[in-house]
């Protein structure tokens, strides 16, 4: 018996060591119904068997009348995966919470049908600075730019291990007379990188509608709300006030930080273009025979079919993957701007009428701000990832960056994708409650109007000291009742039943207005509105339109 074996044995429970179903029995002889008195009788010396255990081993009680039968769980058959969809996973991502563009900008097909767009680019361009290349080949690859076979290219892929040169034999089975100009000069990486950062532009210009119809939404509601007066808290404990605009300001104006920046990273995203394999071009300068003026127009004319300004003028055998980072990293800064919006703005629609608790009826759990929040979570984690990949990217490349660019760009996009869609959701159902509001605002503000009784009194003739002494008893005998009785805050019913304060009983009304507390509030908003967040939101007038109908 083996070592693994013989641990395996003297831990299992003494019940299941001579239990008919479970296969183990004593060596020295037949199964019983009861256990043997002590473990070295069960395992001792037995025919075929190895003499002795370690003598540390303390022997078992005996047993106290029959063993039960061992009961098992019910074991599910696995499915043919093949057979049935459901059998696999499938990221909730995709399955769940993304829509339907954006998963499909990471799509299998999306990327393949980019990789042969990428070689028809690079053929059409080949052909038009001299290469030997027909009418006839560029017209067979056009025609063939979405008829894929996806079966026969896994079927390639596992002959050759290689996804790339599977796809290109692929292609060349359904063009055969552009077989032999497929991928000429061409690296993994062109179509790789290249498709890569086509998608990751895509990606962007998914993105950046969806942000701004989320700050179009929220600027309507501050501006609709920009004079309600609310208790401000300062490190969890109620300040000045302020209202309930200006706090959705303090929202907006990060949103409109994340939506500058991930304007600025698409924008400066390149086109890695048509370097060879380790980034020198020395492929195409072989094709077109020393003419380094070819090779140049070449990747600037390949750069422009797929849509970029600029390729990067230096690579290795793939983009830097510091591009990687800056792209996660503007997308972690959205996931912290939502989560910090999605904590405090609670999802709220008076029509809902889902029931959100199976055992508190009465409940109505803010499920979408919750979810905001923990795919933000998500999202703000995987910036780590390029930035470890970028770290180890040691000489022209090195291949362990692709499986794991495959997993966190994607998810990346996917996660932003729907964190932006639900919070549009949240943003178009924002319910408030005035009174509740107020009722706050009573409870805290009599402490923070006493210094404009202070200054009423003053002017009414008082003195200043005597007043604040005044004051200070006051306060402190009404801060008892609130934290040792539990009562609310009398303490402008203390005021008034001083007879000090009568100069100015009359004027405490008008001295406890909350809209005499909140300073510029509404004029900021009006301001921040009109001269930063709608000049931001111009370039996607076209796209505001629609509200955002989640199924989950």
């Amino acid at each position: 018996m083996c070592l693994a074996a013989k641990h395996l044995i003297l831990c299992l429970p003494a019940r299941f060591l001579c239990s008919p179903r479970c296969g183990l029995r004593p060596t020295g002889g037949a199964v019983s119904p009861s256990l043997p008195p002590t473990r070295g009788a069960a395992l001792g010396a037995g025919p075929g068997g190895e003499a002795g255990l370690p003598p540390f081993i303390p022997p078992l009680p005996a047993a106290r009348g029959p063993v039960p039968p061992l009961h098992r769980p019910a074991v599910m058959a696995t499915p043919c995966a093949e057979e049935d969809p459901l059998a696999r996973y499938r990221s909730p991502l995709v399955s769940r919470y993304a829509s339907a563009e954006m998963a499909f900008n990471f799509s299998e097909r999306k990327k393949f049908g980019t990789w042969r767009r990428l070689w028809l680019y690079l053929a059409q361009a080949e052909k038009s600075l001299g290469l030997p290349i027909t009418d006839e080949q560029i017209k067979e690859m056009e025609a063939n730019l979405d008829n894929i076979d996806f079966k026969m290219a896994a079927e390639e892929e596992k002959k050759l291990r290689h996804d790339v040169m599977a796809h290109v034999h692929t292609f060349a089975h359904c063009c055969p007379k552009a077989a032999a100009i497929i991928h000429l000069g061409a690296t993994s990486c062109y179509v790789g990188d290249n498709t890569d950062l086509i998608v990751l532009r895509d990606g962007f210009n998914l993105l950046l509608p969806k942000l701004a119809r989320v700050i179009s939404r929220l600027a309507d509601f501050a501006e609709a709300h920009a004079d309600l007066p609310t208790l401000g808290f300062t490190h969890y404990q109620p300040a000045q006030l302020t209202t309930v605009g200006k706090r959705c300001c303090l929202w907006i104006q990060d949103l409109c930080m994340d939506l500058q920046n991930l304007e600025r990273a698409r924008d400066d995203l390149r086109f890695r273009g048509v370097k060879g394999t380790t980034g020198t071009q020395a492929s195409f300068l072989q094709l077109f025979e020393g003419d380094h003026s070819k090779v140049e127009e070449l990747d600037r004319l390949v750069t422009a079919k797929a849509g970029f300004k600029r390729s990067y003028m230096v690579t290795g055998q793939t983009y830097s993957r510091k591009v990687d980072i800056e792209v996660l990293s503007v997308l972690a800064s959205l996931g912290a701007s939502v989560h910090k919006v999605s904590t405090v703005c609670i999802y709220s629609r008076k029509e809902d009428k889902r029931r959100c608790s199976s055992a508190m009826p009465y409940k109505r759990n803010p499920m979408r701000s919750e979810r905001c929040c923990s795919l933000a979570r998500h999202l703000m984690t995987l910036v780590l990832d390029p930035l470890q990949t970028a770290s180890v990217q040691w000489f022209e490349r090195t291949l362990d960056d692709s499986a794991n660019r495959r997993v966190c760009l994607a998810e990346a996009f996917l996660t932003a994708d729907i964190i932006l869609s639900t919070l549009q959701n949240i943003s178009e159902g924002l319910v408030i409650y005035p009174k509740v509001i107020d009722r706050r605002i009573r409870q805290e503000l009599p402490f923070m109007a006493t210094e404009n009784i202070i200054m009423a009194m003053v002017k009414a003739g008082g003195n200043r000291q005597d007043c604040h002494e005044k004051i200070r008893v006051l306060s402190q005998q009404a801060a008892a009742v609130v934290k040792q009785e539990g009562g609310d805050n009398d303490f402008i019913a203390r005021v008034r039943a001083d007879p000090y304060f009568s100069p100015i009983h009359e004027h405490l009304d008008s001295l406890l207005d909350p809209s005499s507390f909140i300073g510029r509030a509404p004029q900021q908003v009006a301001k921040f509105l009109k001269e930063e967040v709608r000049p931001a939101l111009i370039p996607y007038q076209s796209k505001m339109g629609g509200k955002i109908e989640l199924t989950l």
